[in-house]
């Protein structure tokens, strides 16, 4: 453990933030990495519970309580080693994963949590500064191929696994760069994407061959998704060319609002704003989209919704407004009911700090037309929960004004055409079915293909993507050798 009393003489220290007013110029990064003395002190501060719940609060399962201790005693290297056992990209996880482990940290059901997500930040940034991330090339090589659907966290996480045992591993991309959402949608305020470049070389030296601007299965996509492809491989020719297929292509296809007026121009959907911005960021492609001055309204309060939020407010928008169907949770959760499982409280991200107006418990009822096919202004009416279930409040109708709506309202599936194309059976909610448990989990009803992430279990967070992928590639090396040294 960290120092015995740490729990009771240190309390959570937070990572810097720049200031808003200098953080709204730019496109950069603007969280601090704790020091070397203050990681050291978050690490004292881990209890030695007896029975570590962050292991289990965390999807990858790391193994939180060692590496606190190693870092509280300034062993940096062997931290990022016990890091990097359970979680190849930490660099990931570290700075956009909302953290479910410092949820279970027995030290926050009756004070402020181990900060647990600053200290793997820490890790990984002195790993990478230290010069301790390296490539991790195979002994030798097994004669198996395998190809990869997908660049996000779950693609990438299988690939590199299935790598280091030997496998000639190809990851497919449909977009002109590599990590899925990572790349395009998660803006470079919070992460910067470099963070994946810096990864995808390492894979390359481990032997990891990337094609982009490849599209899979099929060239019918749903309107909204990004697709970058110059090139079409049929499902047919992947499953003749390859020992075995990983699909992980995410869960793209954005949920809709079907109400009066949705087809004024003026109202996208979130990703249609944030995939632009990005390129604009990175490559200096103008986005189509621009709200400086003008009046915004976010629909739907989660990460997405928020991410609309930050990239607005650096466009200069004149209002931000966000709606939440949900009624306002409470500020603080009621531990005692909710602990060591992920709580249900009001999240206010860095994002409305910089300047936002957030309603709760409030239905769109539809768009108003300038007389000239733009939208205007929108109309919502006031919610009432009762049971679980909504009614609108009558005499609540109300009307803002609004120059651009974002749709933020999460992801119902992957791309039906793709999985349609492979024959891969789907469960109730449009996604592949694989089981993630016993014999032949992770695998489709199809021979040899299998599934991982956000395209098997719906939208997730990055950290249950690592976690589907390592699985997954430990089936399929089991699968192609008859047995498997991978974890777990």
């Amino acid at each position: 453990m960290g120092k015995p009393t740490g729990f009771m003489e240190f309390d959570r220290l937070s990572e810097a933030y720049d200031p808003i007013e200098h953080r709204l110029k730019n496109y950069k990064e603007f969280v601090h990495t704790l020091n070397d003395e203050d990681a050291k002190t978050q690490g004292a501060r881990c209890m030695d519970c007896g029975i570590p719940f962050c292991n289990n609060g965390c999807p990858v399962n790391n193994i939180i309580p060692d590496w606190n201790d190693l870092v509280y005693r300034g062993n940096w290297k062997q931290a990022l080693d016990v890091l990097h056992s359970t979680n190849n990209f930490p660099d990931f996880t570290g700075r956009i994963c909302p953290a479910p482990c410092e949820a279970a940290c027995t030290l926050g059901i009756n004070a402020n949590p181990v900060g647990i997500k600053s200290i793997e930040h820490f890790i990984i940034d002195k790993g990478w500064e230290s010069g301790w991330v390296v490539p991790q090339p195979p002994k030798s090589k097994t004669g198996k191929k395998v190809a990869v659907v997908g660049s996000g966290p779950a693609g990438l996480a299988a690939a590199q696994q299935l790598a280091r045992v030997g496998h000639d591993v190809t990851v497919f991309e449909k977009s002109d760069r590599l990590g899925g959402l990572l790349a395009y949608g998660i803006p470079d305020f919070k992460m910067e994407k470099t963070v994946v470049d810096r990864r995808v070389a390492q894979m390359e030296a481990e032997g990891v061959t990337f094609k982009t601007k490849v599209v899979i299965g099929s060239k019918d996509l749903p309107a909204g998704i990004n697709n970058d492809a110059t090139e079409f491989v049929s499902a047919e020719q992947l499953t003749a060319q390859f020992d075995a297929v990983i699909l992980a292509a995410g869960s793209e296809v954005s949920r809709d609002l079907p109400v009066p007026g949705r087809e004024l121009k003026g109202i996208y959907g979130a990703l249609e704003f944030l995939i632009p911005q990005n390129k604009e960021v990175q490559q200096g492609k103008a986005n189509p989209i621009n709200v400086k001055g003008k009046h915004v309204i976010v629909i739907g309060g989660g990460d997405t919704g928020s991410d609309c939020v930050g990239t607005s407010n650096r466009h200069g928008a004149a209002s931000i407004t966000q709606f939440e169907l949900m009624p306002m949770p409470p500020e603080e959760e009621n531990k005692s009911l909710t602990w060591p499982y992920w709580p249900y409280k009001l999240r206010t991200s860095s994002s409305h700090d910089e300047g936002c107006t957030r309603d709760f418990a409030v239905a769109t009822k539809g768009f108003v037309d300038d007389g000239k096919g733009n939208v205007k202004a929108l109309k919502a009416v006031r919610l009432e929960w009762s049971d679980g279930k909504m009614s609108e409040v009558a005499g609540s109708e109300f009307e803002l004004p609004c120059d651009n709506a974002f749709l933020a309202m999460g992801f119902t599936n992957p791309v039906g055409s793709l999985l349609d194309a492979f024959g891969v059976e789907k469960d109730s909610r449009a996604n592949a079915k694989a089981t993630t448990d016993g014999e032949g989990c992770y695998a489709t009803n199809v021979a040899k293909v299998y599934a991982a992430g956000d395209v098997r279990r719906g939208q997730s967070l990055v950290v249950w993507a690592i976690r589907e992928g390592r699985q997954t590639a430990r089936e399929v090396d089991n699968f192609l050798m008859g047995c498997t040294t991978l974890p777990r």
